[in-house]
């Protein structure tokens, strides 16, 4: 199935059905009065979170949902069918936001979550709402209300603890075929990746973590160079970067420092939050350089040439040569993390015990509001 992390679409929630104004015409019941019903509840438009799904491709060819209007009442005190609900099921991980304005309506981070993103109109009030003492053959009857109607943005950032950074043909495709059950593609040419990958990585019997791998960057990513810098949103959910360098480049005039400063920078372009994360240097294709005193020095000139202060691997993930301590060491880390987050959380809802005031949703209006309302705005207008 194609890759696709972003899509457009436009959506219409059903219009509330009119109320209607009726009265009784039975035999036998002289001046019955009125029965006119209330108009049906137009669908809304429903987004919920599926960990099913791993792709907004649905979204690029399907544009367009529109929900369908609610029933208008009819006589006899029978009132309008409300109209079903249209559900969209999208992936764990997308940010909903308006198209024009940017703004964040949902994100969807955990399976199961619901957002109503378009609320149906709400039905119309019938004649008989409006009978009193007063009034004993009432004509008033109010129009549904409009649908909400919204052009969004869907963007797909995926879920992972981990996140690979690096050139292309730095050997991440590879490292997380060897440390995960993920199966990538791997070739000797640059750019073989072409979306992101996910795998699941057994740390410790106790411990797993999921990690990502994105196409590589080259300097001028943000320019729009190579496959830009479209991928590096995936990696802001993440809590924890490896930085992946080629000790061993082919062309001898490839210089590996250089190349990870620009790396770095692109980084700090892109979003200054991903340029914080933490970030650990791994040096990759130890295999390739046979003798031991000559790895020392290149590992050496590297941490020193990129003042790098930091955590540092050297790594053959061809070979599996010091990836168990890695991912040994990522996996403590990140429950360390995850342990200091929970705390930050109770502590939050310590806060947040009984007596702290707390701020009610408004409620929707009864019919006899709604009647009253409507009644006020008539003699507003006379």
């Amino acid at each position: 199935m194609k890759f696709i992390d972003e899509a457009t679409i436009q959506i219409k929630a059903g219009d509330g059905g009119r109320g209607m104004a009726s009265f009784r015409r039975e035999k036998y019941v002289p001046e019955g009065g009125p029965d006119g019903g209330d108009g049906g509840r137009g669908g809304s438009i429903i987004a919920i979170a599926d960990r099913n799904i791993n792709t907004l491709i649905d979204y690029r060819y399907a544009r367009i949902h529109k929900a369908k209007n609610g029933e208008p009442g009819r006589g006899a005190d029978q009132y309008g069918r409300g109209a079903d609900d249209i559900i969209l099921r999208m992936p764990v991980g997308t940010v909903i936001s308006i198209l024009e304005t940017g703004e964040v309506v949902a994100d969807l981070a955990r399976d199961g979550q619901e957002i109503v993103l378009a609320k149906g109109g709400q039905g119309g009030l019938g004649n008989i709402h409006f009978k009193s003492s007063t009034n004993r053959a009432p004509r008033q009857y109010t129009l549904g209300e409009e649908g909400e109607e919204k052009e969004l943005k869907l963007e797909l950032k995926v879920l992972a603890d981990v996140g690979l950074l690096g050139m292309p043909n730095a050997g991440k495709s590879t490292f997380i075929r060897s440390v995960s059950n993920a199966r990538p593609k791997v070739a000797d040419y640059p750019f073989t990746t072409l979306h992101p990958n996910l795998g699941v990585v057994r740390a410790t019997d106790t411990i797993d973590f999921v990690i990502a791998d994105v196409p590589g960057l080259i300097e001028g990513a943000a320019d729009g160079a190579g496959l830009g810098i479209q991928f590096l949103k995936h990696l802001q959910r993440t809590r924890l970067l490896l930085h992946l360098v080629d000790m061993a480049p082919f062309d001898e005039n490839v210089d590996p420092v250089k190349e990870a400063r620009a790396i770095v920078a692109e980084l700090k372009k892109y979003d200054a939050e991903l340029y914080a994360k933490p970030r650990w240097l791994v040096l990759n294709k130890l295999d390739l350089i046979d003798d031991e005193a000559e790895r020392k020095k290149r590992i050496a000139d590297i941490v020193r040439r990129l003042r790098f202060k930091g955590p540092v691997y050297s790594i053959s993930a061809m070979k599996g040569d010091g990836t168990r301590e890695l991912v040994r060491e990522v996996g403590e880390y990140l429950e360390t993390v995850k342990l200091a987050e929970e705390g930050d959380a109770n502590d939050a809802g310590a806060a947040n015990e009984p007596g702290a005031k707390k701020a009610q949703a408004k409620q929707p209006l009864t019919n006899a509001e709604r009647v009253k309302a409507h009644l006020d705005k008539e003699s507003r207008k006379s």
